[in-house]
């Protein structure tokens, strides 16, 4: 049985710098592993809680006070974008076990970290990860040069116990979403013009049917829209958290 609780947290929109982790909402789910809990830090940042194993994706100083959160067990960069990639936050949750994974270009920068590319699978701490396309087709930051170049950033799957949460990163609704198999929770990216339109996400969603899906590094647009848009998926249970 798909069990879920949800822990009651403040709902911030304009966080402050002093915010803890037990300051942000969170849902609880069970899995046949334990209690996954997901931990909505805000824009493209979050924070999974697998029974003692802590995952970080894409923690920057902008959505939190990473001297008040927990160390990290994995940390998942999706790209090296600024809002994404901080190396200072990465550095200050770390501990010499901590695994990172990023990509080619966080790599060069960082000089440290687990390169990851499209396709690649790995079993972290006793968790899978999948590295999976993240790019614009539509979107360009000037004609033939895509806000995200296909090859160059992730989305990853990860698998908790039986349980799969697919993150997708910095992306629009790209062919490859529709080859997502068994995906339990989504989160799509809405914040404009970089990833995709409540449209796009939509198309994205009915393509492989998550079970839950969470818009998030929304921005300024209106989650209601992917709402309406999908009041008729009876599959796909649509959940909107603080995640601008």
């Amino acid at each position: 049985m798909w069990k879920l609780a949800v822990l009651l947290g403040a709902v911030l929109l304009t966080l402050p710098s002093g915010t803890a982790a037990r300051d942000f909402p969170s849902d609880v789910f069970e899995t046949e592993g334990g209690k996954l809990t997901i931990t909505f830090i805000g824009h493209g940042t979050l924070m999974f809680t697998f029974e003692d194993t802590i995952v970080h994706v894409d923690p920057v100083a902008q959505t939190a006070d990473y001297t008040r959160m927990p160390k990290a067990d994995i940390i998942l960069v999706t790209h090296e974008h600024r809002d994404h990639f901080d190396p200072a936050v990465i550095e200050a949750i770390s501990t010499d076990k901590t695994v990172l994974v990023l990509t080619e270009a966080c790599r060069k920068q960082l000089n440290s970290g687990r390169v990851m590319r499209n396709g690649d699978v790995e079993i972290i701490q006793g968790i899978s990860v999948e590295a999976v396309p993240a790019y614009n087709l539509v979107h360009m930051r000037a004609p033939g040069q895509p806000f995200h170049p296909r090859g160059a950033g992730n989305g990853y799957v990860i698998t908790f116990g039986n349980r799969k949460v697919y993150v997708a990163g910095d992306t629009e609704d790209i062919p490859e979403m529709a080859e997502l198999k068994g995906i339990d929770i989504a989160f799509l990216p809405m914040n404009l013009p970089y990833t995709m339109t409540p449209e796009m996400a939509a198309r994205a969603a009915k393509s492989f049917k998550p079970r839950i899906l969470y818009p998030y590094h929304f921005g300024e647009t209106d989650t209601s829209t992917i709402i309406a848009l999908l009041k008729d998926e009876k599959e796909i249970e649509v959940r909107i958290q603080p995640m601008k």
